[in-house]
């Protein structure tokens, strides 16, 4: 995670069974809807610790991380 990155965060909605595994890491960083799915405040924002601690907690790896510009996958790691 370099100073200065932007990361792009997604919640795939299909996989996303409502843990709140995320909002506990980082409350600043995900809301749950109605439909008790995990989406992201800001869709672009700083790289952040507390998020891709999030994206790790959850159960079902929902959480996709991403680098704003190269698209280069931050989490999950690339295989």
């Amino acid at each position: 995670m370099g100073a200065g990155d932007r990361w792009r965060v997604e919640v795939d909605r299909s996989l996303c069974i409502g843990s709140a595994q995320c909002i506990h890491h980082a409350p600043d960083g995900f809301r749950l809807d109605t439909a008790r799915q995990s989406h992201p405040v800001e869709p672009d924002m700083d790289a952040n610790e507390r998020v891709l601690a999030a994206a790790e907690s959850c159960p079902v790896e929902a959480i996709m991380i991403t680098l704003v510009g190269s698209g280069e996958a931050v989490f999950p790691p690339e295989e």
